[in-house]
């Protein structure tokens, strides 16, 4: 946070990410740093696999802070994150799980061609047999009803 993003490098974001031991300490990190790291997207593919909770939570943080903020990246990303969403939603660690639920909610603010493919997923999630999946989706879908009712799309893309 007390970096110029253009000059921090993966293996300095790997040193820290793993010192990571609160969801707000991650989420801090994430959001004011390196989602502004050129190339963020390859951490948050990477990180999503890892076992370590903040690891994994960064991901989908990462994740959310690009599809809220980066204009020019492209749907084609978001739709890979969905994949990864999808992967994860079951993983029952509370910042896990809220991570992967924000990644979700704001990749279908994103634009209305978004919201349709999160909207899916979390229907498909509210209907799983995994507790955690039911707890994103439910809660997604909520947030994604209030947003397309009151026309919240970002039209970032």
């Amino acid at each position: 946070m007390i970096d110029n993003p253009s000059r921090v490098t993966t293996d300095q974001m790997e040193r820290w990410v793993k010192d990571f031991d609160s969801w707000d300490l991650c989420d801090q990190c994430i959001m004011s740093l390196f989602a502004l790291v050129p190339g963020a997207e390859r951490s948050a593919l990477e990180w999503t696999t890892r076992p370590e909770e903040y690891v994994k939570r960064a991901g989908f943080v990462i994740m959310a802070r690009l599809a809220s903020s980066n204009r020019r990246a492209p749907d084609s990303l978001f739709e890979t994150f969905l994949l990864l969403i999808e992967r994860e939603a079951q993983d029952s660690r509370n910042y896990v799980k809220k991570g992967v639920n924000w990644a979700l909610r704001e990749t279908g603010v994103r634009n209305g061609q978004l919201h349709a493919r999160a909207r899916e997923s979390a229907c498909r999630f509210a209907q799983s047999s995994s507790a955690s999946a039911r707890w994103v989706g439910r809660d997604a879908i909520r947030d994604l009803e209030h947003s397309a009712a009151h026309g919240h799309h970002r039209n970032i893309s």
